[in-house]
Formats: structure tokens, sequence, C-alpha cells
């Protein structure tokens, strides 16, 4: 069994009872287990579960406008899914968004969640300890991966300053007063952290489910399943350092692969967390009306005849109001002047009660794909795993044709906008097609494995354009309005998201020594520790 510091336990004790007020944990922690009456367990199971609750909140944030600033409006947009609708003269699409759109990504997601991770870090059980530390990871390499160097190490609740709760009751400009550490300093922590995490749990391998069934809205207490997603997710992180660190790369790689503890293989297995209230995606696309889909994953989808269109998106309509019976996406990076005209473009399918996908199976067997391609012990070939892939997908969606897609050498399309805005059409920016072929190069079998992996990974924009940024794929059209002033290259594309102005008042000399590390200025155009290869 894993030995915890039992030092920094206790200092995360009395961190954890000054933030809470649970003054009496230490009698509870030192006392006779036998001596706890059900009431104080389930009190105690309470608590803790809705700690495991919050943190999971935060992966994809469930709270309605973070998830709006961080998803939507930056992910979303940067990865060529979604498009904006408002006559919003700044927004992340543009180049320039209002600061505190960049603020609440970072300041909202890192003190909103650790409250929460305290708190479970000295809960008496293994297994809590476990999903504290693989729901920290889970958040926040995302962040990271949003803005290069944060605070990791030295961070805890003592270390941040939680914001208002604004009318929507949505966590607003929180602070933070702790050292950041570089890149690759918290990518090698977080490998250890899911290390450790993974062995506690296989050493809890029978745990009894139902103790958290109600408190875990994801695998509903399922040990085994956690594992797979830890596995799963260590093979995500790791492919991101491929090109940077290829030998890390590949040992992370292999090792999550060839764990006893397996992968997400099946759509069964598939990560899904279920918010308490209305998909956040849902109350932004068909209450608010302010999103509808790119022109990006539209004309790659409607080039290739791709049949999950309809399971993502629905017809365009006229300007009667009628559908068009054609799907239509909206060019990202627009100054738009008509929203009514704008919301006519094709909206996404889901429902007020869908999950939140973090990651699913198709995702998985295009990352071994790769790794395949690359040389990696994988288990089985990078075509294999580059079929799989396309197959998962199209079962998780209901969709029907997966044999002719794979066989298919249709093209991704040029962009004719619908409505006649010339200014808006674009060339056709690749020739891709999806059938494999293994006399191509390596650049042509990476274009295809990461090009369906975009599509079949929609709506996660962060990791889409994080995958974006690392390979160059998919090639995605350009932002029709560059507002960034020069800081951001219209052909390169956004790299980053600076850090909000909230650091640079409340945490500046902390912030300085970060922008040394990040190798650049604090703008979007600034390449990432991975981003080497653009």
């Amino acid at each position: 069994m894993i030995l915890k510091n039992h030092i920094f336990k206790t200092v995360l004790c009395l961190a954890a009872c000054m933030a809470f007020g649970c003054t009496g944990k230490f009698d509870d922690l030192n006392g006779d287990p036998y001596g706890i009456t059900d009431e104080e367990r389930e009190r105690d199971n309470y608590k803790i579960g809705s700690s495991i609750i919050g943190m999971q909140s935060f992966v994809l944030p469930t709270k309605i406008h973070l998830h709006q600033f961080q998803e939507v409006l930056a992910g979303c947009a940067f990865a060529g899914y979604l498009s904006q609708t408002p006559e919003w003269t700044a927004k992340f699409s543009t180049y320039n968004p209002p600061v505190d759109w960049s603020r609440a990504p970072f300041n909202d997601v890192i003190t909103g969640i650790y409250p929460y991770y305290e708190n479970l870090l000295y809960a008496e059980e293994e297994v809590v300890y476990a999903l504290a530390k693989l729901l920290r990871v889970t958040a926040m390499h995302r962040v990271l991966d949003m803005y290069g160097p944060i605070p990791y190490s030295k961070m805890d609740s003592s270390s941040s300053e939680g914001g208002e709760v604004d009318d929507d009751g949505d966590l607003q400009g929180g602070t933070l007063t702790a050292p950041y550490d570089s890149m690759e300093e918290v990518y090698l922590q977080m490998f250890e952290e899911l290390d450790e995490a993974r062995e506690i749990l296989m050493e809890n391998y029978s745990f009894d489910q139902q103790i958290y069934y109600n408190y875990d809205r994801v695998y509903y207490g399922d040990v085994q399943k956690w594992v797979k997603f830890i596995n799963s997710l260590k093979l995500r992180m790791a492919m991101r350092l491929r090109f940077v660190r290829p030998a890390l790369a590949q040992e992370m790689a292999e090792d999550a692969v060839s764990h006893p503890g397996g992968l997400i293989a099946t759509n069964d297995d598939n990560a899904r967390f279920f918010p308490s209230l209305n998909n956040p995606v849902y109350e932004q696309v068909h209450v608010w009306g302010d999103d509808r889909a790119s022109a990006d994953i539209v004309d790659f989808m409607n080039g290739y005849q791709d049949d999950r269109r309809s399971k993502y998106f629905n017809y365009a309509v006229t300007e009667a109001g009628t559908s068009t019976g054609e799907y239509h996406g909206l060019r990202n990076g627009t100054d738009i002047s008509d929203r009514e005209n704008a919301t006519r473009y094709s909206s996404v399918v889901v429902a007020s009660n869908d999950p939140m996908v973090w990651m699913n199976a198709a995702e998985v067997s295009f990352l071994r794909a790769e790794g395949a391609l690359a040389g990696w012990a994988m288990g089985g070939t990078a075509r294999e795993f580059y079929e799989g892939g396309i197959r998962l997908s199209f079962e998780q969606h209901g969709a029907s044709g997966a044999d002719d897609y794979i066989a298919s050498s249709n093209t991704p399309n040029a962009h004719t906008d619908f409505q006649g805005k010339s200014e808006w059409n674009h060339a056709q920016t690749t020739t891709v097609t999806v059938a494999w072929t293994d006399a191509a190069s390596d650049e042509e079998r990476l274009e295809k494995i990461i090009t369906q992996k975009w599509i079949a990974i929609f709506p996660l924009g962060i990791e889409a354009w994080s995958e974006f940024r690392r390979t160059g794929y998919p090639k995605l059209f350009p932002v029709v309005d560059n507002h960034s002033g020069g800081t951001v290259s219209t052909d390169k594309m956004i790299r980053r998201v600076p850090y909000p102005d909230t650091e640079y008042n409340e945490n500046r000399e902390n912030l300085y020594e970060a922008i040394k590390m990040l190798g650049g200025p604090d703008n979007g155009g600034t390449n990432l520790w991975w981003d080497i290869n653009r």
C-alpha cells in the first residue's frame, strides 16, 4: 500500500479545517473508527461525495458562463467546432477577447477546484484520495494547455481567494498568490500523480462502488472504470509530448497501454459526466442562440458525406424559417452584423439532459493509431486502430455507414457561404481522404488520424485545439477578421490564451517568472512548450 506523507496530510488537514470550519475532524481521524455512528458516516460520505461532484464539475465546467468562456468561446472556436452569432466587437475567435473572458478559465477553475481537492485529500478512504489526485490532473491539464505555465506544485486553498458569485450562480474573478511551475514540471508531476492514483485504485479493485454511487456522476464509484480512464488520460497526455520529449512520451504511452487495468476500449467505458442542471451547450445553443456549427467541421463532414452529420448538427434554415435540408456552417472569426441571419446556420444536436463527454473510446483508438505510426508498442497496427476509432465513433452516435466511410476517397469541401457572403468563402484546405493507404507518407497518415480524431471527439474544443497546435491538423480555415493587433498570425493561428489581468495585479512577481518560463511575450502568438512544429 502506498504510504502518504503524514506531515503533508496534517498540514492539509489544518488548511482544510480552516477553510471549512471542520474543527472536529482530527478527533474523528485519530479516534476509534468503530466508534463512528451511522449518522456521522452518512454525513461524512455526503461531505466527501459533494466534493467529488464539485471537482468533477470543473473538468468540463458546468457553470454556464465559465463553460461558455472556456469550452465554447475559446476552445470550440479555436478548434473549428463552433462559431458565435452575437454582434460582439471583441471575442476569442477574432483574437481580441475582453479581459474578463481571458480571466475566467484561469482564475475561476483554479480558485474553484482547490477547496474541494483539499477536502478530499484528508478523507479516510484511500480511493477518495486517489480520485482527488486524478480529478485535479484531469481538470488542470486543460488549463495548462490553454495558458502555459500555471501554479501547481505549491498550490492550495491558502494560495487562492474565490471570486464572487454572479446572478446566474457563476463564480467570477478569483485571485491567486501562488508561484508557477513550468509546463514540463507540471506534466512530470501529473504523470507521477496518475501513477499514484492508479496504484491505489488497483489495490482497491474490489471497492464497494455503492458507497459513493450517488456521489460520482461519471463512473458511479466503479474503480475498474476509473483505472481505464487513468490509463487513457495518461496516453492522451503522453501523446502531447511526442515531439518535445519523444522518449518520455513513448515510455508513458507504452506504460498506459500495457497496464493490466486496460484502457477505454468500448463506448460502455466512455467517461461521461451528468450535470445536475441542463447541459451548458444546450443552454448556449438552443436557449441563448449564441453559437452555431463552424464552417470547418461542417465542410469537412459535408465533403466526406459523413453520416454522423445528422447526429451532430441540424439543417440550416431559410429566411422564412424553414429547413434548407442541408448543413451549413458559419465561418469562424467573423464580425457579425446581423445576429438573426447568423442564427440560420446549422445548430448543434444536443438535449438539455445530455451528459458531457470527457473522453471516448474513439479518441483512445486514434491515440493508439498515432503511437503505432510512430513505432511504439500499442498492441496493434496504426491502420487497425485508425479504422477501429472510426467504427467506435459511428457506434457511439448511432450512425450507419462506417464501412463505406472508411473506404471513401472523398475530400473535404471548400467553403461557400450559403447566405451569399462571398468575403467568407475559402478554398479547400486539404485533399486528405478517409481511406487508409499503407503506401502514403507518415505525414499524410498522421493527417488522416488527427482529422478523424477531431471529428470523433466533437465538441471537446480544448483537446481538439491542443492537437491542432501540436500537429497542424486538421487544416482549418483561417479567421476572417483578426483583431489581435499583430500579436497573432492569421496563418499560424492562435497558440495560447494570455494570462488574466488579475495575475498582473495580484500575483505580479510570480507571473513575471512564469512569462520567463513561457519563453515569449504573454500574448496569443507565443507557442507553448510542447507546440514546436509550427
